[in-house]
């Protein structure tokens, strides 16, 4: 500790929550961060910004326009490059005391366990079902405290799970919901400000618990409705009849297992497919399409109403993960139940 350890954190060491003893638990702290996005950002700026002295990063994917309005820590002239990179850079820049732990691959059943066994605390800011049980159940094997945040549209929910033998996320859901009810920010949209919010809560969260402060979100959720300023405390009831988790699984497949229908079509049965018997349609909008595409013509959802489906052919229709072309799939075949389209049930990054 010196003269600059000191000034940095003053305007928290004066809290008498924190002190110097608080401010020492957090350079000790080792802190994970699933994804450095909307949730992902504030978070990792809020905990070196405080002093975590270890923060870990998990990320494979690249920073998009789409992006911007809400993944304040990346910049216009971002786009294209590596968001696991960008973030290091910018926790480095905010606090060069801060050790950066990157991991530029997909979390997965394989090597979370490994990677988790490093960290004190765990903070998600994913934004899929299959994730949030991984997170959950490696977390609860290797009794490590799960930050969870969530937000979609004008909502957002906080709470800490697995903490002291406290509620998990399962307890919360224990089976996940259809994605169609519960659709993530690419078909349901979300205001930017808001991922900011719940993200810097996940952050407040995290740091209760490094220092040891009282009251931190546990056996109880925050959900906040932005659009009427309403916050609102629910408490979670721990399931004791729920077997307790000792292994990791297939969580893609667990989340997919209750809509899988004969509409979808694997990435395999469509490389499998002659091209000259489809109609490959991109659903999504202009822009992500430019990024990236697999082919076909564009024609965005919104704008999809007046297309004539030709018959003779079948119609397949793609967006990033098969969430929205599923549901406009199915607008289509309850309009005109004679239709034939399918939608490919896959993200297209499997294809890059």
């Amino acid at each position: 500790m010196n003269q600059e350890y000191y000034s940095r954190y003053a305007r928290q060491t004066i809290l008498p929550q924190m002190g110097l003893e608080g401010q020492e638990k957090l350079t000790k702290a080792k802190v994970l961060v699933i994804g450095c996005g909307g949730l992902g950002g504030p978070v990792l700026s809020y905990l070196a910004a405080a002093g975590v002295g270890t923060i870990g990063l998990i990320e494979f994917d690249t920073v998009s326009l789409s992006n911007l309005h809400r993944q304040i820590i990346f910049e216009t002239q971002d786009i294209g490059q590596q968001k696991i990179e960008i973030a290091k850079q910018k926790i480095k820049a905010l606090n060069p005391n801060v050790q950066v732990l990157a991991y530029n691959t997909p979390l997965s059943s394989k090597n979370a366990l490994e990677i988790f066994a490093e960290f004190d605390i765990i903070i998600d800011g994913s934004d899929n079902f299959p994730t949030r049980y991984l997170v959950n159940d490696a977390c609860e094997i290797l009794n490590k405290p799960f930050v969870y945040g969530a937000i979609h549209q004008f909502e957002g929910q906080v709470s800490v799970f697995n903490y002291k033998g406290s509620c998990t996320y399962r307890d919360l859901y224990n089976t996940p919901p259809d994605p169609e009810t519960a659709p993530n920010c690419a078909i349901g949209g979300v205001l930017g400000p808001i991922a900011g919010v719940i993200g810097s809560l996940q952050a407040v969260e995290a740091i209760k618990i490094i220092c040891g402060m009282e009251s931190p979100l546990f056996n109880e959720i925050l959900v906040v409705e932005f659009q009427s300023m309403t916050f609102r405390k629910f408490k979670l009831t721990k399931n004791s009849e729920r077997p307790k988790i000792t292994a990791l699984i297939d969580y893609e497949a667990f989340c997919a297992s209750k809509t899988k229908d004969s509409l979808a079509i694997t990435k395999d049965e469509f490389m499998a497919l002659e091209k000259e018997n489809i109609d490959l349609i991109d659903i999504r909008e202009d822009y992500e399409h430019e990024e990236f595409n697999i082919g076909g013509e564009n024609i965005p959802m919104d704008e999809f109403e007046d297309v004539n489906l030709r018959p003779n052919k079948t119609t397949i229709l793609y967006c990033a993960s098969g969430i929205r072309s599923k549901t406009l799939a199915k607008k289509i075949l309850k309009a005109n139940p004679n239709a034939n389209v399918r939608y490919l049930d896959c993200s297209l990054k499997e294809f890059i």
